[in-house]
């Protein structure tokens, strides 16, 4: 039996100590949560998502798809209402937060000074396919700009869900929608630029080379959702190493990527996505290298990553996580707006002062000379010659 397009709202116990959703869902973890008439929402498995939050507890209201529109919905879903499950899943809710901030405050005195002010970041356990693409749109861009090409992702390949008012919601598109002959040069149009490439090539590996379910076999198994099982059987219990080097071999994928996939797609708590942001953290408050040079190289990289993990230990990615935000205060400290991108648009939502892009633009110019140098807001150590030759041509 269907359930009702849209459900009452209903309560899931958790304080604003070990959930806060207006950090979580708008520090570069999702690209796709838009506020919408003071609601948090996003299509996810089928389903349109409105959260809302209290001292106490995350309201959430479902929307389904009508059956008579002819929208696509897993029926599974529609028989059982499984939000509740989903949310605990999607907010990695199975950790006491509270716990592990203290326990990063008492090894930690940096993350003990800082974390007070930022409680309640935690990281998502995304589908490991978008955070995959999604973090391919992050090279060399800034939360915004992903935001605005995820959203053009969906707007033209995702499956349409509903409406909320007039907003179209759509899901993200699958591997096969976004694996097609035209993809790259449509991607071009819309302003992909030379991440269209990575993004055609990276859905033909996964849709038509990947056996089905290929990507969940890299998943830390305590990270799984009980009601998912992979289609395909890992010959070895996966390890983090094991799936950072899987997901290097795709199209597009450097380390950060590759770590950022890690941590909060695949639920390996313990990676550490490193771009020049994090490195100037590193240099700041744990004296790490000897001078402030923006420049770092995979020595560098893994160097950073490993004494991250041996202060803050299997949960590292996490912890950075916290400090990542609380460095970003000009972003954390300003409330969310309503924001209706189309295409071709800038969002309305500015997280740079014009300082900060003069000193952004410097640093992309630089990168086209040293592939190894990394924007400082959402960068990747990424790729080497191929990049700088694609962006020759643009």
């Amino acid at each position: 039996m269907a359930l009702k397009r849209a459900s009452d709202w209903q309560k899931l116990p958790v304080t604003l100590a070990e959930l806060c959703i207006d950090t979580t869902l708008r520090c570069g973890q999702s690209f796709r949560w838009r506020k919408i008439n003071d609601e948090w929402t996003c299509a996810l498995h089928g389903r349109i998502l409105s959260l809302k939050q209290d001292p106490q507890h995350v309201l959430y209201k479902t929307t389904w798809p009508s059956l008579q529109t002819g929208l696509a919905t897993p029926s599974s879903s529609v028989e059982k209402d499984d939000t509740e499950e989903l949310l605990r899943h999607y907010f990695s809710l199975r950790l006491n937060l509270a716990d592990l901030y203290e326990q990063w405050s008492n090894a930690d005195p940096n993350f003990a000074k800082k974390a007070p002010g930022f409680a309640g970041v935690r990281i998502l356990s995304q589908d490991a396919w978008e955070a995959l693409i999604g973090f391919i749109c992050s090279s060399n861009n800034n939360i915004a700009r992903i935001s605005q090409m995820v959203h053009k992702l969906c707007l033209h390949y995702g499956p349409l869900i509903g409406h909320i008012g007039d907003e179209p919601i759509h899901d993200f598109p699958t591997p096969e929608a976004l694996s097609g002959n035209k993809v790259e040069g449509r991607l071009r149009e819309l302003g992909f630029g030379y991440r269209a490439k990575y993004i055609a090539q990276t859905a033909r590996i996964i849709a038509k080379e990947k056996p089905v379910g290929w990507l969940e076999t890299l998943r830390n198994p305590e990270s799984a959702m009980k009601t998912t099982a992979a289609t395909v059987v890992p010959d070895n219990i996966p390890t983090y190493k094991g799936a950072h080097e899987e997901l290097l071999a795709l199209t597009g994928v450097g380390p950060k990527v590759a770590d950022c996939v890690c941590l909060m797609g695949l639920g390996w708590g313990e990676s550490v996505p490193v771009d020049t942001h994090v490195w100037q953290i590193a240099q700041r408050d744990y004296r790490m290298g000897k001078t402030k040079s923006k420049t770092f190289n995979k020595v560098m990289y893994d160097a950073v990553g490993d004494h991250f993990r041996s202060i803050w230990g299997s949960y590292a990615g996490w912890a950075h996580s916290v400090l990542f935000t609380a460095d970003l205060k000009s972003f954390a400290d300003k409330p969310p707006k309503h924001e209706s991108v189309s295409d071709g648009e800038e969002s309305p939502v500015k997280f740079e002062s014009e300082k900060n892009k003069k000193k952004r633009a410097k640093t992309e110019i630089a990168i086209e000379v040293k592939p190894e140098q990394v924007e400082a807001v959402v960068l990747d150590m990424e790729l080497p010659a191929k990049r700088r030759r694609t962006r020759r041509q643009l």
